[in-house]
């Protein structure tokens, strides 16, 4: 993991792009705009092959907002303030505020880790495990994200990550990985 050092570094030589806040030893990731709620479904059961029934999870983005109540058992989905950009020898993990876990909101709920390349802007799966609504404010800090280097041969390619940015928050699941028709 790294320092606050070799991350202030690392900003300055251009070799990881982040105009956010540094907190301690690592990014510390603000909520922004837009948030893509999740809604009841038309059916019963999600086709995770099929990406129209994903699609039917979600309800209209929300983009002008101010403050948001995250009702118990509520999901959304939530794209991270600041742009973010990792050059092919950084990864990140995302970890969730300690405070934030203690009135049962639970930020990060799955797949923490920010791959080498990665360009645009994070989405934190947000989950409200507590018995109250939450209310959210726009540019709240919500989580942080660790900043390691890897070791061994990297490449030089920064690639964009092409299903996520800070518009288009919904899962791209079954376009990402398509399954034959045949094994259904």
């Amino acid at each position: 993991m790294l320092s606050a050092e070799s991350i202030t570094q690392l900003i300055n030589k251009g070799d990881l792009g982040w105009a956010g806040q540094l907190r301690r030893d690592s990014l510390l990731l603000t909520l922004g705009s837009p948030l893509q709620p999740l809604v009841v479904p038309s059916t019963e059961v999600i086709d995770l092959a099929d990406q129209s029934s994903i699609d039917d999870l979600y309800g209209e983005p929300v983009t002008a907002w101010k403050t948001y109540e995250l009702l118990p058992g509520e999901t959304l989905l939530a794209a991270v303030d600041e742009p973010l950009r990792l050059g092919a020898g950084l990864m990140g993990m995302i970890g969730g505020l300690s405070h934030l876990a203690r009135v049962g909101l639970a930020v990060h709920v799955t797949s923490p880790f920010v791959l080498p390349g990665w360009n645009g802007y994070l989405t934190l799966e947000l989950v409200n495990t507590g018995p109250a609504a939450l209310r959210l404010h726009h540019g709240m800090p919500l989580a942080r994200l660790l900043v390691f280097a890897l070791e061994g041969f990297l490449s030089d390619e920064v690639v964009s990550q092409p299903f996520y940015d800070r518009d288009a928050l919904k899962s791209r699941y079954a376009d990402k990985f398509p399954i034959d028709a045949t094994q259904r």
